[in-house]
């Protein structure tokens, strides 16, 4: 990471007040938003500089006191240390002291009125770029955080940040040390923290001057690099094409770091489960967690016919998850059942044998409704365990996330179902705007006609509109000639269309449903198991209790193409 040039701020004798400004609502996790402080303090103290800096500290700031603050002291820093919501905003405190959100746009106008006077502001929230953004129009150097972030590598951000200002460093080299800060502590989340600064160094060695970067022709300057990504599987933690959809990532960060906490991802294939999945396991693994992932796709056949195979694969799987000695032998033994040796594993084995609270992902889920042998036994142990972690401290240790793409047509008993208890989460399309700020990632201009074009051909569907604009980015194919090949087998999404036909073959009743819908005109009843399970299979939406193709690109592959497949001679 390399610091962006800017203007030297000139620290003179007057004094720099620093106003930090905190809050942590008693509905939102508990934040080290003290120590943060403290370390602040403590490291200013010790600078060469000290004299020249004032710190203000604002406790439980509600949107009043955001306001009052700003006209009573002035400040030339502005540092805001909390939660952040993306697009909805930050989270203040009410008179409560439940969160109150102020929104991107009113804290921009509020940050216009102070633009002669506040140098640097510095959102110490997760999630806050898209403030930092909007504050950036009026304030020349803006830090905002462009995923979640912990404490640990928060705290560190902030110390090396006003270490470096206390030494007389500029806010934008401040900004670098304080990444740095994070990278020496082994902290994977240095690329978390963005700055937006217009300001350049004047005079510095091997920069041009003032007059010469004027004089630059526009076609001369140079151009930002887009590293592309290959839209297959998840999306990696440190990509640039991950997209948010608040408030979900939130809530997830929030449920999982407490006791006992059950999250159940559903979407269709393709949506974001998995890295949802693993960003979730992340944040947890940065509140010092064990964490642990297993798809149940790598299970073997055999392990899928016996409860009691299944269940040691299960066990002996997550145990060298956890870089754990297998001691499956210990305890699978004597006459109780497959379950309750599981259970015990577990209870007196695994949870015992770490200090933190373990974070199990379990990914595919729908593999094991296939097999109805040991599905309703499986899943009821899972509601067993959560509802333990109410009442028994080791169980409290255990937080699950479960994804799966199908309704869950098993026959569970209601209060043996993990599927009705916990953090419910089903991703959505993305929207217009979220589309949108794919679109600027990608390096690509486009008009908001041409976004709305293509969310006609793909709706917001991830992976779709992903294809589409690696494509489009890569030069390979313009948006005129995708519109025309989408649905053919020439087109990029050949595969991704093949697989679903090959699904849809496998069920008649399915198949005939899917014509139904994309050979209509409005919206149609199929009936309701038809329905949710062309849903969960991502090929329709619903409108009240009829459903339309999600995209046109289902409604002419599937459309045109449906009878002349089924009148070629290899079907």
């Amino acid at each position: 990471m390399s610091p962006c040039p800017l203007e030297v701020p000139n620290f003179d004798s007057a004094v720099k007040k620093i106003l930090i400004l905190s809050a942590n609502p008693k509905n939102t996790d508990k934040l080290r938003l003290d120590e943060e402080v403290r370390e602040i303090q403590a490291g200013l103290e010790r600078a060469r500089s000290r004299d020249q800096f004032e710190i203000i500290t604002k406790w439980a700031v509600r949107t009043d006191d955001l306001r009052r603050a700003l006209l009573d002291h002035e400040p030339e820093i502005l540092h805001f240390s909390g939660h952040g919501a993306g697009n909805q905003g930050l989270a203040l405190e009410n008179n409560a002291g439940n969160m109150q959100l102020v929104g991107t746009d009113a804290l921009a106008r509020l940050f216009k009125l102070f633009k002669n006077q506040i140098e640097c502001v510095l959102l110490n929230a997760c999630y806050s770029e898209v403030q930092a953004e909007a504050i950036h129009q009026h304030i020349d150097c803006v830090v905002g955080m462009n995923q979640a972030i912990g404490d640990r590598a928060a705290i560190k951000f902030a110390v090396g940040f006003y270490d470096a200002l206390g030494a007389d460093r500029t806010y934008e080299e401040a900004y670098e040390f304080g990444c740095i800060a994070i990278d020496l502590e082994s902290i994977p989340e240095s690329a978390t923290p963005v700055l937006k600064s217009r300001n350049i160094f004047k005079d510095s060695p091997g920069m041009p001057k003032q007059s010469q970067l004027e004089s630059i022709p526009p076609e001369s300057t140079p151009k930002t690099v887009i590293s592309l990504e290959n839209p297959e599987g998840q999306v990696p933690l440190d990509s640039a094409f991950y997209i948010e959809r608040p408030p979900i990532e939130i809530d997830c960060y929030e449920t999982i770091l407490k006791p006992g906490a059950l999250i159940r991802i559903k979407a269709p294939r393709q949506m974001g489960k998995t890295s949802l999945m693993t960003r979730i396991l992340s944040h947890a693994h940065q509140h010092g967690y064990q964490t642990a992932s297993l798809n149940f796709q790598s299970a073997d056949a055999e392990f899928l016919n016996s409860l009691d195979l299944f269940l040691q694969w299960f066990c002996a799987s997550i145990t060298n998850e956890l870089n754990l000695p297998d001691k499956l032998g210990d305890y699978w033994q004597g006459v109780l059942g497959s379950k309750n040796k599981c259970t015990n594993y577990f209870q007196r084995y695994l949870l015992p044998a770490i200090n933190s609270p373990i974070a199990l992902g379990l990914d595919e889920v729908d593999e094991v409704f296939k097999h109805p042998v040991i599905a309703a036994d499986f899943f009821g142990l899972l509601r067993a365990w959560h509802e333990r972690s109410k009442n028994e401290v080791v169980w409290k240790k255990l937080r699950l996330v479960i994804a799966h793409s199908k309704e869950v047509y098993i026959p569970l008993n209601i209060n043996q179902s993990p599927f009705n208890v916990g953090l419910p989460i089903e991703l959505p399309d993305l929207n217009h705007t979220q589309v949108q700020d794919l679109v600027k990632r990608h390096g690509i201009t486009w008009s908001d006609s041409q976004i709305k074009e293509l969310r006609k051909l793909v709706d917001g569907h991830p992976y779709l509109v992903r294809v589409a604009l690696y494509e489009i980015a890569r030069g390979r194919i313009t948006f005129p000639k995708l519109q025309q090949i989408a649905a053919t087998e020439e087109g990029p999404y050949s595969d991704h269309l093949r697989r679903h036909w090959l699904n849809l073959q496998t069920d008649a009743e399915l198949l005939a449903a899917i014509k139904q819908v994309v050979t209509a005109d409005s919206p149609v009843d199929v009936g309701a198991e038809a329905a949710f399970k062309l849903r969960s299979m991502g090929l329709v939406k619903f409108q009240g209790n009829d459903v339309i193709p999600l995209c046109d690109l289902y409604r002419q592959y599937f459309g045109v193409g449906v009878a002349r497949r089924k009148a070629s001679p290899e079907n």
